[in-house]
């Protein structure tokens, strides 16, 4: 009751002599700032909205406008050629107004339609710009003047300081590729896959399909290009995302690792404090939009901000058919999980942001809470692990009402999920490997009810001071929570720091409320609901095999004096790797972004291609180093055509996807398209690069650099691969897979990796000869140092 009474405002009591009014003025207090906190938010997004809605111009242009036209009215001149007069006659204004007061009227309206139309021409024109993508297909190191030209133009156009979302309006729309050319590359890709007759077969249906049925449905995807903004992004979020009914955990859910050498303190409620504190320093500047627009590194070319509207508050609301994204405008607490307990904890007092101390104070305060969970709490988590329909039902039945409803409500709405775990992870003890491996296993999925996997993210802090973060991944994909990741750490760690004992700086209010306990009535029936969540959960969980390791023989330095594409180089050892365990090539799935465009998001890189089978048959075949070397040189250089390919719009498996989307509305069926879609990834892999590289000092700190994150396998007989490129001598990997397939083993994959990378390098390295003469003077230099 304590909680309730210091949420009044006021109390009152009815005597003989009348009402008794006692008003609290700390409450009252406590309104007043958190309305104007509220207001001030709401006047910031006005006025961002009144710049972005005018970008490239700026609103003080405006008056720039109007004062020349008004200039040269005085000169007698008329600019207008004679529009203003016209404006004038037709002014609805009384006949007070004088005749030279209309004129100055009609000017400035004229003036605000000159500089609206001018805004309208600066976006197109600078639309226009940034469809051109021939720049990305020119030899590295060498610009045509062309291109020159257009960069000169681009910034030109792009104004000065642009907000986040400043180049919204002016990104292009996604291009629908043609039918005949996505139909083509579907085929090469399949071609090493294939043998001739099964080659044979697959290219009829797709003759068939590309002269009949697929013109019918381009047609339909052409129409909702010039409707909607981008063709493939809201079906690609219902139909891959939201409409599967499979447990979210290990199939979409991701991960990111903290530090991989260092622990910035060994307290878990300070480690707590400091980054729950630079979380929402991030999402002050999110919603104020002072992040800098993203770029593709090295350019000034502008990438799609629109998935960092969903950061924060938000949540995956399950039900029966579908699933739906909700996201509420703001939030001033977290739900914090803490053995079995939720706990709502605010982070705003009297309009302020707690600060690290005060936030590692209250974190501590849980901690050291003793109640005991109520009955079913504990695991109620689980319901979020397991299939989506039980967990839909569930919702609509016991939580739609009451006690119940108020406290799912509370953590829905929360900015994000934390759970405080007992278990000590990271990099640790004697045998370091391993503990990885947990490490990667733990963030993932836990123990399957410490989690909740709905929330836009999840904020994991260890006992031993690590911490880490589990994603949902409708809303967003990785890159944009490693945006966010990557500032909290360095923020974390650089800016704001430990004292000598290792906790928070600065000083704590004790008077600050006590986080509130969440309170649940949990029915039986719905414990033996989690229960069955759990159980299919866990199953999940124990099959997942994981192998994380550190690959520091050499790195993306080594590899770019051979003068080969780091990424090119990283797939065709993965491709090498994977024909050794298995004596055979598979569909391969890269992630590569199309952000390029409006509301972009992924499209797939194809990276088994005749040109790297040929190049790994002649490798393992024995051929000649100089052979090999070429035929090395000729499939990267196709993996990097396909990447660029795939980001700037002509990739194929969207387009694909799409068309059997517009299928199944029309009641059609198509031989082709639905085997294509049945074709399963079994090695899918994705990079994720560091974005802010300013953040962090690798060269003279590598050991402050994330171990980078991973995911779960795609196919039950396949691996998942996520790889991290640090630096200019490391590679961090994250393989997963299936303990309940016998083809698939993490660690023996690891190692075919791990040699794949040596090999390649020992071909493109020059002769042993030279190899060995550079070895041996290396120590004799270091000596001298």
């Amino acid at each position: 009751m304590a909680e309730a009474h210091q949420a009044v405002a006021f109390q009152f009591t009815v005597t003989p002599d009348g009402i008794d009014l006692q008003l609290s003025h700390q409450a009252l207090t406590e309104i007043y700032l958190s309305g104007m906190r509220s207001w001030k938010k709401r006047i910031v997004r006005i006025k961002n909205s009144v710049i972005t809605g005018v970008y490239p111009a700026s609103p003080s242009s405006w008056l720039f406008v109007v004062i020349a036209i008004l200039a040269t009215m005085y000169t007698r001149s008329d600019p207008s050629m004679g529009l203003i007069a016209k404006i004038q006659e037709h002014l609805p204004v009384s006949q007070s107004m004088s005749t030279q007061c209309q004129a100055v009227v009609s000017a400035v309206l004229f003036s605000t339609m000159l500089w609206l139309m001018l805004i309208f021409t600066m976006r197109l024109c600078l639309k226009q710009l940034l469809s051109y993508h021939r720049w990305m297909f020119e030899q590295h190191g060498k610009m045509s003047t062309t291109t020159k030209i257009w960069v000169a133009l681009v910034r030109i156009f792009s104004g000065r300081k642009p907000l986040l979302y400043s180049y919204q309006g002016s990104l292009p729309n996604l291009p629908v590729p043609t039918i005949k050319d996505t139909v083509k590359r579907y085929l090469e890709s399949v071609r090493p896959l294939m043998d001739d007759k099964e080659y044979e077969r697959m290219t009829k249906l797709a003759a068939e399909f590309e002269s009949s049925l697929g013109n019918r449905l381009q047609w339909y995807l052409k129409l909702k290009a010039l409707w909607a903004s981008n063709y493939v992004s809201d079906w690609w979020e219902e139909y891959v995302y939201l409409r599967g009914r499979s447990p979210i955990m290990v199939n979409s859910n991701y991960y990111g690792m903290d530090f991989l050498y260092v622990t910035p303190t060994p307290i878990q409620a300070a480690r707590a404090g400091n980054s729950i504190h630079s979380f929402f320093l991030y999402r002050r500047k999110l919603n104020k939009e002072e992040l800098k627009p993203s770029r593709i590194p090295g350019t000034v070319i502008p990438l799609c901000a629109a998935q960092c509207e969903r950061i924060f508050n938000t949540t995956r609301i399950p039900g029966e058919e579908t699933d739906t994204v909700q996201h509420w405008q703001d939030s001033d607490y977290i739900v914090v999980y803490h053995r079995g307990r939720y706990f709502r904890l605010r982070v705003y007092q009297a309009g302020r942001l707690l600060s690290p101390r005060e936030i590692e104070f209250q974190i501590q305060r849980i901690l050291d809470d003793p109640s005991p969970p109520s009955k079913g709490e504990a695991k109620l988590g689980a319901l979020t692990a397991g299939d989506r329909v039980p967990w839909a039902k569930a919702r609509t039945k016991y939580f739609s009402s009451g006690i119940n409803k108020r406290s799912l409500d509370c953590i829905e709405k929360a900015a994000f999920f934390v759970t405080l775990d007992d278990e000590e992870q990271g990099m640790m003890g004697d045998d370091p490997a391993a503990s990885l491996d947990r490490y990667a296993k733990s963030l993932l999925h836990g123990k399957c009810y410490d989690r909740w996997f709905d929330k836009s993210f999840t904020v994991v802090y260890y006992k031993n001071g690590k911490n880490g973060i589990n994603a949902e991944h409708s809303w967003a994909d990785a890159p944009v929570l490693a945006h966010v990741w990557e500032y909290t750490l360095a923020t974390d760690s650089f800016q704001l720091g430990y004292n000598a004992e290792g906790h928070c700086k600065g000083d704590v209010d004790p008077s600050l409320p006590r986080p509130v306990k969440l309170s649940w009535e949990i029915p039986p029936e719905c414990e033996e609901q989690i229960a069955q969540s759990l159980a299919v959960a866990q199953a999940l969980a124990d099959d997942v095999d994981f192998h994380v390791f550190s690959f520091q023989e050499f790195g993306k330095g080594k590899v770019k004096k051979c003068r080969v594409s780091p990424d090119g180089f990283i797939q065709m050892a993965l491709q090498l790797a994977y024909f050794r365990e298995r004596g055979t090539f598979c569909l391969t799935y890269e992630a590569s972004m199309t952000r390029l465009f409006r509301e972009g998001r992924t499209e797939t890189v194809r990276s088994c291609t005749n040109e790297s089978s040929a190049f790994i048959r002649a490798l393992e075949g024995g051929e000649a180093a100089d052979v090999c070397k070429h035929l090395f040189r000729v499939a990267t250089e196709k993996h990097q055509l396909l990447y660029r390919l795939a980001m700037t719009g002509a990739g194929i498996d969207r387009h694909l996807f799409c068309l059997y989307v517009v299928s199944k509305y029309l009641g059609v069926e198509s031989p082709f398209l639905k085997e294509v879609l049945s074709e399963p990834w079994r090695l899918s892999t994705s990079q994720t690069p560091i974005q802010q590289v300013e953040l962090f000092d690798i060269d003279n700190h590598p050991e402050y650099v994330s171990c980078g994150g991973g995911f779960g396998p795609v196919a039950d007989d396949g691996y998942g691969v996520s790889y991290c490129i640090l630096g200019e001598n490391m590679i961090n990997f994250h393989i997963s897979c299936k303990h309940s397939c016998p083809d698939t083993d993490a660690h023996k994959f690891g190692d075919q990796i791990r040699q794949a990378l040596r090999d390649l390098l020992k071909l493109l390295s020059p002769s042993q000869t030279e190899a060995s003469k550079t070895e041996e003077s290396q120590p004799k230099v270091k000596k001298e140092q």
